[in-house]
């Protein structure tokens, strides 16, 4: 069985797609350490493997075709409207782009570059200084860059969830948890206990919202 002529097949733009997504997130990421490396590449991966499935072979579609024909009969599941699955399982008829789920993973996805983007300037500004990072979007969390890439990620999967990238997502934010704290482990070493006082009075990656935070944000 070949993919739907009209919404996939399309590899040019599954190329096009994810070299913009990636390109954008390396200029403001900028990766420079063996670990920044790995952060970029498992989340280049995410998105190869997004775009393949919303644009070149949907893969997901397919293994779900029987439930989804039993459920939804009268939609062609291999339409791209139909790849945004979240509005189809919810019962939204009209646009899908301009449904919930969509306009959610546009809060998610643009929020995540947002931080990515806000926190590598402070980041590079304090290591010129030879400080801890803890201006910026590092006042309210330690690993904004992180969360930022955990963001852009769930924004994608509420936007268009697929098999591949909900087994991958678990394993990139363990992987992300565990460079955070390779992270924190040479932080300390370098910085001693100025970081261990930054680390009581910042969350690691969900800010304390409505608690007074006394690191300075300038």
């Amino acid at each position: 069985m070949m993919p739907h002529a009209e919404a996939y097949g399309m590899w040019s733009l599954v190329v096009i797609n994810a070299a913009v997504f990636i390109l954008f997130a390396f200029s403001f990421f900028k990766p420079r350490t063996a670990r920044d490396w790995r952060s970029f590449g498992s989340f280049s991966a995410f998105v190869i493997a997004l775009f393949t499935e919303m644009y070149g072979f949907p893969l997901t579609i397919y293994v779900l075709s029987g439930w989804l024909q039993s459920r939804f009969p009268e939609i062609d599941r291999l339409s791209h409207d139909a790849g945004h699955l979240p509005e189809m399982l919810f019962g939204w008829r009209a646009n899908p782009h301009f449904g919930p789920f969509h306009l959610l993973s546009f809060v998610f996805i643009g929020g995540g570059f947002v931080v990515i983007a806000g926190a590598w300037q402070y980041l590079h500004a304090a290591q010129r200084a030879g400080e801890v990072a803890m201006a910026g979007p590092y006042a309210y969390v330690r690993h904004p860059q992180f969360a930022g890439f955990i963001l852009v990620m769930l924004g994608f999967l509420v936007q268009w969830p697929t098999l591949l990238t909900l087994l991958m997502f678990p394993v990139l934010v363990a992987m992300y948890l565990r460079l955070a704290k390779q992270e924190e482990t040479d932080a300390r070493a370098q910085f001693g206990a100025a970081y261990d006082a930054y680390a009581k009075r910042v969350p690691a990656f969900i800010p304390w919202f409505g608690r007074t935070n006394p690191t300075p944000t300038t």
